[in-house]
């Protein structure tokens, strides 16, 4: 947590005695003695009268004062210790201190009062240039990442970060510009400008994207939102020369302009290994309004419950939906559509190789839906127990869902029994591995059950790695 250092309130019986940045550890004491002294450190009421920060170069000081401004609302020592603490953490949560330590003393001068306090950051800004080299997983897919960055660019938490992406399924580059609203870091602006490649096997397609976004992110309540406007060149092609003519008829280029909308709540308590809480994300998208010759309406909804149970075991159940409706009496075109199936979603089938297809070629789904229920247990034995056996979980599961297109001249009655019909289900158990709290692997033993006509099977071990897991 870093160190915040106390000096003695004289007449405080304290011998200038250091504090650590837990004021927890204050109330520990070993005999009567020190608990008055204890009681007379939380009871002093103090004064904060000046917090100075050392060692800034390019940062603007305006930007700081909406970090640290709690800190003279402080009214106790040990609340000052608290406050101090919350405001290194805000400090360095904005990326442009390398380290930060506070020093709280006595005051001095002419204007001092008595029990008057001055709280002191020291700062040590990052470079003004920063590289970086890591790898990273998606959905069943790895990557490595070269990054550059230009922290605090203007002095206000701004940052511009290149980056170089090479992986097993997707290549790209992009520059992007990140800027906060000062005192308030959750509400920020993205700036982008990108070019990907991206083969799909299961398709048979090979797509090139050249575009820019903007996107605006901010709370309100419990809530999480983002507004994004992107706008996208697409390029379409044959990944092989056995493509399907489905596939075919889709190759050329489009330009897609689109706003989309996300809320999310969130309330788990991780990502990857939740034992308690719930999630909910909806994302609309709407594209057309705003220009390109792609017009289509499309929602996407997931929800997540967590419960623990007896021995350290959590149930969870997770529920996934969508729809594309196409606008202007144009059909949907295949990198808009929906794919289901595979080791993130429905387990125990090939990735995205479930619903229509054309010769072999999986072409996707205006509708979907997808269920899962899982039991998260510890490893037989506990090996490991408060270390590294802790980023592993025995996992038992239980999918089903379905993909498929809608006839929207026919009644929600008809579109429910079309999503009823041909569900995919499966069932297993294996293996979980946690990777920080951004991503997991996951080793399972797969029964898929009610295949269907065109599915593509994985019957027995399955591997997958992702962020996002049914």
């Amino acid at each position: 947590m870093g160190t915040v250092h106390a000096k003695s309130l004289d007449p405080l019986p304290m011998h200038g005695r250091d504090l650590g940045v837990n004021p927890d550890d204050l109330v520990d004491a070993p005999d009567v003695a020190q608990e008055a002294k204890q009681e007379i450190l939380e009871n002093k009421d103090v004064v904060v009268q000046h917090v100075n920060i050392q060692g800034l170069g390019r940062t603007k000081e305006d930007l700081l004062g909406y970090e640290i401004s709690d800190v003279f609302h402080a009214k106790n020592l040990i609340d000052v210790m608290k406050k101090a603490h919350v405001a290194r953490q805000k400090l360095l949560r904005l990326g442009i201190f390398k380290d930060v330590e506070v020093l709280i003393d006595t005051s001095e001068g002419t204007d001092a009062l008595p029990n008057g306090l001055d709280v002191t950051f020291e700062v040590t800004e990052v470079k003004r240039l920063t590289g970086s080299y890591n790898t990273m997983v998606g959905n069943n897919e790895g990557s490595m990442v070269l990054g550059l960055k230009l922290p605090n660019m203007l002095g206000r938490a701004e940052k511009l970060t290149f980056q170089f992406s090479y992986g097993t399924k997707e290549t790209s580059y992009g520059l992007s510009f990140f800027k906060p609203q000062p005192g308030h870091f959750e509400r920020n602006l993205t700036l982008n400008l990108y070019k990907v490649t991206g083969q799909f096997p299961w398709s048979s397609l090979k797509e090139t994207d050249r575009g820019m976004s903007a996107e605006v992110n901010f709370p309100l309540g419990v809530t999480n939102h983002t507004l994004k406007w992107e706008g996208v060149w697409r390029e379409l092609g044959c990944l092989a020369r056995s493509a399907s003519f489905a596939v075919r008829e889709e190759s050329g280029h489009s330009l897609k302009s689109a706003l989309s909308h996300t809320v999310s709540v969130d309330s788990r308590n991780s990502a990857i290994f939740p034992n308690r809480g719930t999630l909910l994300r909806l994302n609309q998208e709407l594209a057309g309004y705003t220009g390109g010759d792609a017009s289509f309406l499309k929602e996407d909804v997931e929800l997540q419950f967590n419960r623990r149970l007896i021995w350290d075991s959590v149930l969870s159940a997770s529920l996934w939906g969508g729809m594309l409706y196409p606008l202007g009496g144009q059909p949907s075109c295949i990198a808009d559509r929906f794919y289901l199936g595979g080791p993130t979603s429905v387990r125990g089938f090939g990735m995205y190789s479930i619903g229509p297809q054309s010769e072999g070629d999986y072409l996707g789904g205006e509708a979907y839906w997808a269920g899962g229920l899982h039991l998260y247990t510890p490893l037989p034995f506990r090996p490991g127990k408060g270390g590294f056996g802790d980023l592993f979980r025995t996992h038992f599961f239980l999918n089903a869902g379905n993909l498929c297109n809608l006839n929207y001249g026919d009644g929600p009655r008809a579109h429910l029994q079309k999503l009823a019909e041909c569900i995919r289900w499966s069932y297993g158990a294996g293996i979980v591995l946690r990777l920080g709290n951004i991503a997991r692997l996951e080793l399972n033993y797969c029964v898929p059950m009610g295949v269907q006509s065109g599915d593509r099977i994985c019957d027995g071990v399955q591997f997958g790695a992702g962020i996002r897991f049914l």
